[in-house]
């Protein structure tokens, strides 16, 4: 890639007009984007109050790679509109520090190639990463995406995906059609359709997975990262995917219905006065099983063979399809 090699000339004086440095020295990769796409990567700057950025380089490739086979047309138009959304929401979206997100210093875009230039979490604090959590973690990420759902309650997502969420049903006909559950996947179209017509929406993370929160030394304070599929939706799109990321089969049945009753008492405790709480919450948790049983739904046509297809999720299936047929 580009930045790992010589980097252009262009994207280096953006980044130093950017940043205020004298000059820049490019560090390490911090990880490759999915399907070969591009990279982020840790950029060393001198001359400036800030030591260091990360920059997101995405150059489309001639001919993907995708991890698992869905190397389509339609597959990349969606990555290349993830992009666009993910470059708008850091140009003109902000949040607060009970839901910290990268700052974006500058970003640019021409023919193949995007670059978004965002403040270096870890020199912000925040450079701890986990791939297994305690409760105290959870929570943290938690609280995150209630202040975030609580921020942007009832805010139209201009510019960013009218649905939130990679897996969104309009978005993923071709893993629709793979899906042998004949039972679920009849009624896949219901649950999107309920979920949409939510009374109170937000916007969406979108893929609010562990691996995109990033933790403080005490563990206790999370930023987030990684807003290619923001969007409008119902926040327990975000909670379902958040708690599935994180926990097995054992730890949902044992721990999800105290930390969802985490997650609304932080939510109360930030939305506005105005709002009906009550209201809210009686929804919000009744969209929960379908919320979940969507994800599940998109993982059963995309990797039939996922750790995610499991005990809980089915359960959870059964209980919405029998929901349905009352």
């Amino acid at each position: 890639m580009v930045l790992s090699a010589e980097m252009k000339e262009e994207y280096r004086d953006l980044i130093l007009k950017a940043c205020g440095a004298s000059s820049l020295r490019v560090g390490s990769r911090i990880q490759s984007l999915w399907s070969g796409y591009g990279e982020i990567v840790r950029l060393h700057l001198e001359g400036c109050e800030r030591p260091s950025v990360v920059i997101k380089h995405i150059k489309f490739p001639t001919e993907a790679e995708h991890p698992v086979g869905w190397s389509t047309d339609r597959s990349h138009l969606r990555k290349v509109r993830s992009y666009q959304v993910e470059t708008h929401w850091y140009q003109n979206y902000s949040t607060g520090p009970s839901c910290r997100t990268p700052t974006c210093l500058t970003a640019c875009s021409s023919g193949d190639e995007m670059l978004i230039v965002l403040e270096d979490l870890d020199a912000a604090g925040y450079d701890q990463r986990r791939t297994c959590v305690k409760d105290r973690e959870i929570m943290a990420c938690l609280s995150w995406l209630a202040h975030f759902h609580a921020l942007f309650l009832s805010v139209a997502p201009e510019g960013l995906w009218p649905v939130g969420t990679y897996w969104h049903l309009e978005t993923r006909p071709d893993e629709l059609e793979a899906m042998d559950n004949t039972e679920l996947k009849a009624v896949a179209g219901d649950i999107d359709r309920i979920l949409n017509k939510c009374h109170y929406k937000t916007i969406v993370h979108g893929d609010a997975k562990l691996a995109n929160f990033c933790f403080s030394g005490s563990r206790e304070d999370v930023a987030a990262v990684d807003f290619q599929y923001v969007g409008g939706g119902c926040g327990m799109k975000d909670v379902v995917y958040f708690l599935g990321s994180c926990m097995d089969e054992r730890e949902c049945e044992k721990s999800v219905p105290g930390l969802l009753d985490y997650y609304f008492t932080q939510l109360k405790q930030c939305v506005d006065k105005d709002v009906d709480f009550a209201a809210l919450e009686k929804e919000w948790r009744e969209m929960f099983a379908f919320a979940w049983t969507d994800f599940h739904r998109f993982l059963l046509g995309w990797m039939p063979g996922h750790w995610k297809i499991n005990r809980y999720s089915k359960q959870l299936a059964k209980q919405v399809m029998h929901k349905l047929k009352l």
